[in-house]
């Protein structure tokens, strides 16, 4: 699985280091207890990377061995990093929610180049992973993740994790200590019930209450080690593990509070969020950690967030020259550029066409956990994806998620992350005219889908109270007989949408061809770059068109 996966933390290594371009991946919102219109909780993903295959992980629950060890492999490089003591039982994931509902998710936002520990033994990847499979609950999903990073060294660079259950929800950020310095620093808080968090690859955690366990977790030595180093002068109550371990940047604000800004004013618009972190400006207000929807949020709302392009703000990607004449919101790389001496750059949107996979994990108290936990997954770009319901207790991945079913060298229809793809690329050559026929194919999946959720949970629970091993039977029926229809359905898009608009032209029902115009400032566009070149002429004595 590792080498699948690496491609997008390699990615996400790269953008970081691009002092220039600052350009980085990955997306989390977070939504606590009581934002939720049906008393779920909710964390969302989406793994960003050019070279990220997308496909769904999974590991069965085993038992181990006494004396067995695991070894652990850096997701970045694939390099082995060491091998730690293996936990007596580990427990199913399905993708990055496993069989007690509890889901992780990341973003990097790298912080103090000095502080990555060379000699560390655990990498972020791994925290993910072996936290859904050693932890029910998200309190325990954090004890593990920071005492191994504690007892082994944290490898990875500055990381912002998303740690969700049916009750809780917590946001962890973490960073090494540097060469010779084996252990991490990290602080955890707990979304206040009711309200929405986010984070998008710079750290948000600032001050926190250091007498408060039930809702704030942090490392013994998280204040002093700053203090000592030089980087926190000042009482304890003031220290910011943001502002210490990873300082404002250009890039940290305008590509990735950018993020989080339009995330908190769609759900709470009428707070009136500065908009100044998503400009980028220097000394802008701090936007909070979390904000109180002003309505609960339901699982398609919790979909759409994950679709943003920021329409209607002014960095709408929608508008422009960028956009072209058919207002594609999807900037080709590089993600900035220099010009006569001066950096420019594009938006880095929330839903971005190199995504490989992204999910919505939901989870409910009122259920036992193989049925309660939903991770809501898709492949390829946000915006133009289906998210199809993978219950956390299903036995098997369906085969059109699978790792193994495709791969960047073979194309086929078989695998969902190839169908999406060839889909959303056919949208992005003549978007306005495409992808609303493309949302309508997606709404009628995902409202299918939900329209039947209640129904489906129902029959399972029924078997689960008679038989809990045909409850995780029909669930993994259920879920991949959406996936391969899910798939089918989008093959069969691709193709009509193939033949509608073959070579430029716009076929309507009947078959007929037409040439819809460009848009008219599209036109103007074009006349005002290329002056009298293209403007056609009458010559003297031509006849007058019938």
């Amino acid at each position: 699985m590792m080498r699948y996966v690496s491609a997008l933390f390699l990615a996400c290594a790269a953008f970081l280091a691009m002092a220039a371009t600052p350009a980085r991946a990955c997306t989390n919102y977070l939504i606590a207890k009581g934002a939720s219109a049906d008393g779920s909780t909710m964390i969302t993903y989406s793994a960003d990377s050019h070279e990220l295959y997308g496909e769904l992980y999974f590991r069965p629950a085993a038992m181990h061995a006494p004396g067995a060890t695991r070894e652990i492999v850096e997701w970045d490089t694939g390099k082995r990093l060491g091998a730690i003591p293996e936990a007596p039982f580990t427990y199913a994931r399905v993708g990055n929610i496993n069989e007690h509902q509890v889901s992780v998710g990341e973003t990097t936002f790298g912080g103090r180049k000095e502080l990555k520990d060379p000699e560390g033994v655990i990498d972020y990847g791994s925290l993910m992973y072996i936290a859904l499979e050693r932890a029910k609950t998200a309190r325990e999903a954090i004890q593990v993740m920071t005492s191994l990073a504690e007892t082994h060294g944290f490898y990875s660079d500055g990381e912002s994790f998303s740690v969700a259950d049916p009750n809780e929800v917590w946001i962890l950020e973490m960073v090494g200590k540097g060469k010779g310095g084996k252990g991490a620093l990290w602080v955890a808080r707990r979304v206040p019930d009711g309200y929405v968090c986010a984070h998008a690859n710079k750290a948000r955690i600032r001050q926190f209450p250091t007498n408060d366990p039930k809702n704030t977790l942090f490392s013994k030595d998280v204040v002093k080690f700053a203090r000592d180093k030089g980087w926190f002068t000042g009482d304890d109550k003031d220290f910011s593990f943001a502002d210490a371990y990873d300082p404002m940047t250009f890039g940290g604000v305008r590509y990735c509070e950018s993020r989080v800004w339009s995330a908190f004013r769609r759900v709470a618009p009428n707070e009136n969020l500065p908009v100044e972190m998503a400009k980028g400006i220097d000394g802008g207000p701090i936007l909070p950690l979390w904000v109180k929807p002003e309505k609960p949020l339901s699982v398609h709302d919790v979909m759409e967030l994950m679709r943003d392009h920021f329409e209607g703000t002014e960095f709408d990607m929608t508008k422009g020259v960028g956009a072209g004449p058919y207002a594609c919101p999807y900037r080709w790389r590089p993600l900035d550029w220099e010009y006569e001496g001066a950096r420019y750059l594009n938006e880095r949107a929330v839903s971005t066409q190199q995504t490989g996979f992204s999910f919505v994990a939901q989870a409910r108290s009122t259920l036992p956990g193989p049925i309660g936990g939903v991770l809501w997954f898709g492949v390829d770009d946000t915006y133009s994806t289906v998210y199809v319901p993978m219950y956390a207790g299903i036995r098997e991945p369906p085969v059109n998620f699978a790792v193994g079913t495709g791969d960047f060298h073979r194309f086929t229809w078989d695998s969902a992350f190839w169908a999406f793809n060839a889909v959303a690329q056919l949208a992005y050559a003549r978007y306005s005219d495409i992808i609303p026929i493309v949302r309508a194919e997606q709404a009628a999946l995902e409202g299918s889908f939900l329209a039947r959720q209640a129904d489906i949970e129902k029959a399972a629970l029924d078997l689960w109270q008679r038989s809990p091993e045909a409850a995780r039977d029909y669930l993994t029926a259920y879920s991949a007989k959406q996936a391969a229809l899910t798939v089918k359905t989008w093959r069969g898009l691709w193709e009509r949408l193939f033949v509608k608009f073959l070579d430029g032209n716009v076929r309507d029902e009947a078959g007929k061809i037409t040439h819809p115009a460009w848009p008219k400032s599209w036109m103007k566009r074009i006349v005002d770059e290329a002056g009298p070149t293209l403007k056609v002429n009458k010559f003297k004595g031509e006849p007058e068109e019938e």
